[in-house]
C-alpha cells in the first residue's frame, strides 16, 4: 500500500512525539540510605553552577553567564522530575541563596554542601550552611589535601568535629587515596567520604612527571580512577564518587560515558552514589546522566580477576 504524502508527514510526527514521549518517561533512580536520609545514587553536583569547569577559563566564564538564577532552578526542577533528589554544592552565600529561591518556588531537592574554603570563619560557614538545613556538610577537598600536604591532616578531623556538633550528616572530602586510608585507621568520626576518582591535588612537578611532558591546566591521569576506586570499595562508610566523566573529558560519546560509569559500578559497593555536575547549554543532560546511570547498574563491567 503507497501512503500519501500527508500520511508520511503524520507518520514522522507521530514518531517525533513517542521519542520525546520515551525521553520524557519517568526513569526510576535507586536511592540508598545515607544515615536517615534518602539519596537518589545520582546526584547532581554544583561545579557547573559556580562556574568551575576544570577545563579553561573561557568554559567558567560561560558557564557563569549561562547559569542565571532561573536557569539554575530550571535545572533542579529538571533533577526532580528525572528521580534525582539530591544537589550537592559549595556552601557559599551566592548558592544559599539560590537555594532559598528555589525553595521558596516549592523546590524539594535535598543538599548536601561543601564547606567555602574562602571564608575566614570555617566553623561560621559551617553553622550558617546547617542554619539552610542541609542533610549533609563535607569538608572541601581541596582544603583537606593541603593540610595533607602540609603534614597537619588533623586539622581536618577538627573541623569534622564542629560539623559533627551542628547535627547534620558529617563528609570529608579528598581527592588522594591515603587520606581514605587515614581516615579509616584513625575510625575518624564521619558518615561519608566525597571521593574525587582523580588526584588533582599533586604539585606541577609530580604531574609533568607522570605525563610525561608539560601540563597545561590540572593532570586528569586515568591510572587515579582505580586506585580510588580500590579505596572506595574498602571504605567503612558510604562514599560520594565525583569527577566520574573527568570534568567532561569522557564525554566524547554515549558509550564512553557509559563505560566510564561502569568500571565506578565495578567497584561501588550498593551503598554508593555518584554525583555529577551538568551543563545542559548545548544538549539534554539531565535525563541523558540518569538513563546511563540506570543502565550501568544494570550492565556493570565485569570484575577483575
Amino acid at each position: 500500500m503507497r501512503l500519501t504524502r500527508r500520511q508520511v508527514l503524520l507518520a514522522g510526527v507521530a514518531q517525533g512525539l513517542l521519542g520525546h514521549a520515551q525521553e520524557r518517561a519517568p526513569i526510576s533512580v535507586p536511592s540508598v540510605s545515607l544515615g536517615r536520609h534518602k539519596v537518589s545514587r545520582l546526584i547532581v553536583g554544583g561545579n557547573p553552577v559556580s562556574g568551575n569547569s576544570h577545563v579553561s577559563g573561557e568554559l567558567d566564564r560561560e558557564m557563569r553567564d549561562y547559569f542565571t538564577a532561573a536557569k539554575v532552578k530550571d535545572l533542579l526542577r529538571r533533577c526532580e522530575e528525572a528521580g534525582i533528589n539530591t544537589w550537592q554544592s559549595r556552601g557559599d552565600r551566592h548558592v544559599m541563596r539560590l537555594l532559598n529561591e528555589y525553595r521558596l518556588e516549592g523546590g524539594r531537592l535535598q543538599w548536601i554542601a561543601q564547606t567555602a574554603s574562602e571564608m575566614a570563619d570555617i566553623p561560621r560557614n559551617i553553622r550558617e550552611i546547617a542554619g539552610y538545613r542541609a542533610i549533609g556538610i563535607y569538608h572541601h577537598g581541596t582544603a583537606t589535601d593541603r593540610f595533607w600536604a602540609a603534614g597537619k591532616i588533623e586539622l581536618a578531623r577538627e573541623i569534622l568535629m564542629v560539623i559533627r556538633q551542628t547535627g547534620v550528616l558529617v563528609g570529608l572530602g579528598t581527592h588522594i587515596p591515603e587520606v581514605v586510608d587515614y581516615a579509616e585507621s584513625k575510625g575518624w568520626d564521619l558518615d561519608f567520604y566525597m571521593t574525587c576518582v582523580y588526584n588533582l591535588s599533586r604539585t606541577r612537578e609530580e604531574a609533568e612527571r607522570l605525563a610525561k611532558g608539560p601540563v597545561k591546566g590540572q593532570l586528569f591521569w586515568d591510572p587515579d580512577r582505580e586506585r580510588m576506586l580500590d579505596k572506595v570499595r574498602q571504605a567503612s562508610k558510604p562514599c560520594l564518587i565525583f569527577k566520574v566523566y573527568g570534568a567532561g573529558r569522557k564525554c566524547g560519546s554515549r558509550e564512553e560515558m557509559l563505560e566510564a560509569l561502569r568500571l565506578v559500578f565495578r567497584y561501588a559497593r550498593p551503598t554508593d552514589c555518584l554525583v555529577i555536575g551538568m551543563f545542559p547549554k548545548y544538549k539534554e543532560q539531565v535525563q541523558e546522566n540518569a538513563r546511563l546511570l540506570v543502565e550501568a547498574l544494570s550492565h556493570p563491567s565485569p570484575a577483575k580477576v
